[in-house]
């Protein structure tokens, strides 16, 4: 199996299952326009979190990295007519195409997206008892990501679910002598969700548009 055939089948999931989408296609070529990496989650992916917003029947859901918000409107979706996603992200310039963005939907009413270091934000979150949040996702910079579940466990309940994408590096997380800081925070993820008697714990490997990974996903108890 190659990439090119994964992301074949992406696209025929896409086809398949999905009515077109002019607002996130527009949402995906701002970010390209505005000179933003290219690591948004894939529409199916994006699909999945909405999904799991849905089944899990989350009102308050918290991102820790918004990139230009694309997935941030996938979970918003997901969202009751109530509900609400605070979003957190670093980079001003990313936050202002994400701004942007949320314009251009129906659900940016739905969206707190607040600038600056996330862990400087969510100890303010905490400030502020904005907390428990029913979802969160954690698609940051992954050496931090253990210093990111642990503030997502303070900011929980029991039944929150937890998210961490990027948790398989093209199959590198088992590499125990590997020196990647993104392969050693992915690594660490796995370590913390493990022996966190409070969570229960799997991870998803997925393939597709952008390559070989998965997702980390966890439930408080």
């Amino acid at each position: 199996m190659s990439r090119k055939t994964w992301t074949a089948v992406d696209d025929y999931i896409v086809a398949s299952l999905f009515e077109p989408d002019p607002v996130l296609d527009a949402v995906l070529a701002a970010n390209r326009d505005h000179s933003l990496p290219a690591i948004d989650v894939s529409a199916a992916q994006g699909k999945l979190l909405s999904l799991l917003v849905r089944i899990g029947g989350a009102r308050k859901v918290l991102e820790i990295g918004t990139l230009g918000g694309y997935s941030t409107i996938w979970m918003a979706r997901g969202l009751p007519a109530d509900g609400k996603i605070v979003t957190l992200e670093l980079d001003p310039h990313h936050a202002k195409v994400a701004r942007s963005n949320f314009e251009r939907t129906d659900v940016s009413g739905k969206v707190d997206l607040r600038v600056g270091p996330a862990l400087q934000s969510l100890a303010a979150l905490s400030d502020e008892n904005a907390g428990p949040f029913d979802l969160i996702f954690i698609d940051a910079d992954k050496p931090n990501s253990p210093n990111y579940l642990d503030w997502a466990m303070r900011l929980s309940r029991s039944g929150t679910v937890i998210v961490c994408d990027n948790v398989i590096r093209d199959g590198d997380v088992v590499n125990e002598d590997g020196r990647d800081a993104n392969v050693e925070g992915a690594r660490a993820a796995f370590s913390f969700i493990g022996g966190d008697r409070r969570l229960d714990g799997t991870a998803i490997q997925t393939v597709g548009a952008k390559g070989y990974d998965g997702f980390a996903i966890a439930i408080v108890d």
